[in-house]
């Protein structure tokens, strides 16, 4: 299909913008009522048909609009637009263009943060989101106050309205009416992901707890608002960020179980070590079926070894996730993933130095890290049998014989 505006999406955006004053909603119903009359009388002018034929045929846009506005009695336009001249607009912090372009950032910086956190299973990258959530409410703010009526005005708008016309003509106006049809079902599942995805943090990370009753309450914000972006284009300064963040969580969600999958599959084969996952998104070492979560080694006189790294036949590190505590929670958190060992053992719910315990008194959990062997072992001495020489055989000399001389 051509990238050349037909006369109908020319005289359409026209009309759009004559009732731009209008509901959304009614002004998509008008545009569809009247679509299928404008191709019939395009493809009557012949292939090549220019605006200015439907325009003698049925008068300017403007004129047509009004029509089209009395005839369905809604009132007179409050404000008087010409063609080409958009209703001026301040275009600084808080205008139009930065109220839409404020929209595409935050839809893009929501869905990577929420990427990286479903990636990770971790909360961490959505502290980001103080990047993102101030620019989303400036921009819903100047929504909320003027509309959305003054962004239809802007040329990028105005691009995009022409090529999504040409799309909705062409081939893909019947899966687009598909995708339509399925929006109900979105913000259920929008809702759903959010919850889920503030369970699965809660459950790698108890601070993670406070994030999900906003989850909880976003995601039945956005059933109810998803169900009126026709009547009100300005509630999907709600719905499209928060589907941009459900898609972002979804593909980061993906990705980690793949990263989980071949954690599991590491390793595996004839070894009697493989590399697992331990259902935290790191990595331990399984001997003999059975998870080992350190190494200790000893040199041949029982002395423990340190700064000990682990290697395989054919040089990769034998590396397992290495815990640590964490100060401000006195919990155990991952820090990272190495092959030195012995590493320290963790001791969750102990006494701080401060003689506090994690028990029914309310007291901040304490951890401790232990750095020491917590066994001795009894090398067994090994010796070596000395080799015994078998003498050799001693010959016993043949006397030799006599001889009689002879007379």
């Amino acid at each position: 299909m051509s990238d050349k505006p037909t006369a109908v999406r020319v005289y359409l955006a026209r009309v759009r913008t004559a009732l731009a004053d209008l509901p959304a909603s009614e002004i998509e119903e008008i545009l569809e009522d009247v679509r299928p009359h404008l191709t019939e009388m395009e493809a009557e002018l012949g292939e090549g048909a220019r605006v200015e034929a439907l325009i003698e045929r049925l008068g300017t846009p403007e004129s047509y609009a009004a029509e089209l506005r009395a005839s369905g009695g809604y009132p007179p336009p409050t404000e008087v637009i010409s063609p080409g001249e958009p209703k001026k607009e301040k275009s600084g912090l808080g205008g139009p263009r930065f109220a839409l372009w404020g929209l595409a950032y935050s839809v893009i910086g929501l869905g990577l943060f929420a990427f990286a956190a479903a990636v990770d299973l971790s909360p961490g990258p959505l502290l980001g989101l103080f990047l993102v959530l101030p620019v989303l409410a400036i921009s819903a703010a100047y929504v909320l106050r003027h509309g959305v009526e003054p962004l239809d005005g802007l040329p990028e708008v105005k691009s995009f309205r022409t090529w999504w016309e040409g799309v909705r003509e062409g081939q893909g106006g019947k899966a687009l009416g598909y995708l339509r049809s399925l929006k109900p079902a979105w913000w259920i599942v929008c809702a759903l992901v959010l919850v889920g995805f503030g369970l699965l943090l809660m459950m790698r990370r108890t601070e993670a707890a406070l994030a999900l009753p906003i989850l909880f309450g976003v995601g039945v914000a956005v059933i109810w608002a998803g169900q009126k972006t026709r009547q009100d284009r300005r509630l999907w300064w709600l719905a499209i960020p928060v589907s941009g963040f459900v898609i972002g969580a979804m593909f980061g969600g993906f990705g980690s179980a793949l990263r989980l999958v071949a954690d599991r599959n590491a390793y595996s084969g004839s070894s009697s070590y493989q590399t697992t996952g331990d259902g935290w998104g790191g990595t331990s070492l399984t001997y003999g079926g059975h998870q080992i979560e350190n190494v200790y080694a000893f040199d041949g006189e029982g002395k423990p070894l340190t700064e000990v790294y682990l290697y395989d036949e054919r040089g990769n590190p034998i590396s397992m996730t290495r815990w640590g505590c964490e100060n401000s929670t006195g919990s155990k958190r991952k820090v990272g993933e190495d092959n030195r060992f012995p590493r320290p053992e963790i001791e969750q719910g102990v006494t701080d130095d401060q003689g506090n315990y994690n028990g029914y008194n309310g007291y901040r959990a304490a951890c401790r890290e232990n750095p020491g062997v917590p066994f001795s072992a009894a090398i067994p001495k090994v010796t070596t049998p000395t080799p015994t020489t078998t003498p050799a055989p001693t010959t016993t000399p043949t006397p030799s014989p006599t001889t009689t001389p002879t007379k």
